[in-house]
């Protein structure tokens, strides 16, 4: 294939078919991704990032790490950072610096780099991410508490640990110089970096408080400015461009009423788009030769990374911490490299190999094999280790309502009293407010968001009730957590459809979903039933108050949601199917006023 407009193409309908087959067999887009980069790259030669976009190849590079950073940035919040813990925070620090400090030198003697070099390669892959930890997590169910400081560092660590291999990199460009001149050039990036970052941020949060950008503009705008800002650092301070872009959206991020979420779910998109084309591209660069050339050293620099850095990192960062020696085990088995740590070693390879720097030419192929090591090992052996350790979660009983209304409250409280894990979702936020009034965990945005995909625990979710009244939303809700969870995971109330006109009715396999608490049981009639002041009610059952005594109690008062089994189960009632209740279940209803 040598027309560059289907090479182009192709790139693009191959990434997404990586995704895609990534989401089915829930595993990391990076493996597929990597699979195929190497296929059409060095094993077939019919791709060449080089011969295919010649100088244009750095730039795009170059951007695309920008658009990513960006995007990670915006969601480093640091209230986040400090709701999970001291855990997290120093994994993010302390964690990261000794990860740097143990990578560094094993780099150096296992492999002969340079200290320039190695200490530039320890800073990349102190870098995990989001996007290879969280398939693993679903997988591996650990506690709810190990989820979440696995999940936050992923997160948290994406723009920290990329500026760290930013300002390591100036460091080694500038130590080509003088002392003198070295500390004008760091000193330059820095004041570029942070100074443009934070200014254009600034005023731009100003502007998007103010709304002086009409929506349809918004995200364009945002793009644009950011690169703007991007390429202005660039060009006083070189390559201080990504350090502006990761402290112009990490403000963003932590200023008071400025909304960032549409522009996180643009970004979002974008950076899958960009994230699936250019691992593709960066794996088609790899030379099979340079792998082999790493020698027996390569080994020994994972296995330092893996056995050694990852643990000790662990362990002196749980330092008072109330973590047992188990739960340090895992989190110091699970630390998968992820995309930025492949689309910064990429990018800084291709710049040091212009400026001369001998050795350059490890730094990628090194990043890879860590990648592939950690990604491929840790998914295969993470769920039998959690298993050994006894920190797997049973079969997740967890329930998360899309829909946050009056009716949806009354049932996650009557829930969260029966020790029901239970979070509720919403694009509402004056719904998502009051459940926060009423201490019900929450999720305020899109569930099905990739910004969902990172932040919400849907590990501990077994099943999915929707009960929101947005009814062209709530199909696409009920698609993606079937692929998630599997067929009958997830339950929708009746629609309520009048008209039996073909081009009125829902499709099929939708209408299997629907259903919830019995046939014909709609939004409006649940939320009609709590405004005449019917009110949801447990009831315990026993050998001497029956289902049937329960029954003759109630009769057509009551609207039966749910049995809550003795292991603390929910079966919630459908159109499809009665629940058997057992003598010590508990049966909650929608009880309607005398």
């Amino acid at each position: 294939m040598t027309d560059p407009l289907m090479i182009l193409v192709a790139v693009g309908l191959l990434s997404i078919s990586c995704q895609y087959i990534a989401y089915r067999i829930h595993l990391p887009a990076i493996l597929p991704l990597l699979l195929v980069g190497l296929v059409v790259g060095p094993l077939t030669g019919m791709l060449e990032p080089d011969d295919l976009f010649g100088d244009l190849l750095f730039p795009i590079v170059s951007l695309s790490v920008a658009v990513i950073l960006f995007e990670g940035a915006l969601t480093l919040k640091m209230s986040d950072l400090g709701s999970h813990g001291a855990m997290v925070r120093n994994l993010c620090s302390v964690g990261a610096l000794v990860t740097w400090a143990i990578a560094s030198p094993i780099a150096h003697f296992g492999l002969g780099m340079s200290w320039e070099i190695a200490c530039l390669f320890g800073a990349i892959v102190t870098v995990t991410g989001p996007t290879v930890i969280v398939p693993m997590l679903r997988t591996v169910r650990p506690s709810s508490k190990l989820s979440n400081i696995l999940r936050w560092e992923g997160i948290v660590i994406d723009p920290i640990g990329a500026l760290a291999a930013v300002l390591v990199y100036e460091f080694v460009v500038s130590a080509q110089n003088p002392l003198l001149h070295t500390v004008e050039a760091f000193g330059l990036t820095l004041i570029s970096g942070f100074g443009i970052g934070f200014a254009v941020g600034y005023l731009l949060g100003i502007v998007l408080r103010r709304h002086w950008i009409p929506p349809y503009l918004e995200n364009t705008a945002v793009l644009t400015i950011m690169l703007g800002a991007f390429a202005t650092s660039n060009h006083f301070a070189h390559e201080s461009g990504l350090l502006a872009v990761t402290v112009m959206g990490m403000l963003l991020a932590n200023m008071k009423n400025v909304e960032v979420d549409d522009i996180l779910e643009f970004k979002e998109t974008l950076s899958v788009l960009l994230i699936s084309a250019l691992f593709i591209l960066l794996a088609a660069r790899l030379e099979l030769s340079a792998i082999k050339q790493l020698g027996f050293g390569a080994v020994i620099v994972v296995l330092g990374i893996m056995f050694v850095a990852r643990p000790v990192s662990v362990w002196i960062s749980a330092i008072g911490t109330d973590l047992n020696w188990r739960e340090k085990a895992l989190l110091s088995w699970i630390a998968p490299r992820g995309i930025v740590a492949a689309a910064v070693s990429a990018l800084f390879a291709i710049k040091l190999e212009h400026l001369g720097f001998a050795q350059a030419e490890q730094l990628v192929p090194m990043v890879f094999l860590v990648i592939i090591a950690t990604v491929i090992f840790q998914s295969l052996t993470s769920v039998p280790v959690a298993k050994l350790l006894q920190v797997r979660e049973s079969s997740p009983r967890g329930v998360l309502i899309f829909g946050s209304q009056d009716f949806s409250r009354q049932l996650a409280k009557e829930l969260i009293a029966k020790n029901v894990p239970v979070q509720v979702a919403d694009t509402n936020w004056d719904a998502i407010r009051r459940a926060r009034m009423a201490n019900i965990p929450t999720y305020y945005g899109n569930p099905i968001s990739e910004h969902a995909e990172r932040t919400l625990d849907l590990a501990k979710f077994g099943q999915v009730l929707i009960l929101s009244p947005y009814r062209q939303l709530n199909p696409l809700v009920t698609y993606h957590f079937e692929y998630s969870l599997g067929r009958g995971a997830v339950l929708g109330l009746s629609n309520a459809e009048q008209d039996n006109r073909a081009s009125h009715q829902v499709a099929g396999h939708y209408s299997d979903t629907l259903g919830l608490f019995g046939a014909g049981v709609s939004y409006g009639q649940l939320a009609s039933s709590v405004s005449r002041g019917a009110i949801i009610k447990t009831t315990k059952l026993s050998e001497a108050f029956t289902i049937d005594d329960y029954d003759k109690e109630y009769g057509q008062r009551a609207l039966k949601l749910c049995a809550i089994s003795a292991t603390g189960k929910c079966h919630f009632y459908t159109a499809q199917a009665l629940v058997e209740v057992k003598a010590d279940w508990v049966i909650v209803s929608l009880i309607e006023p005398d």
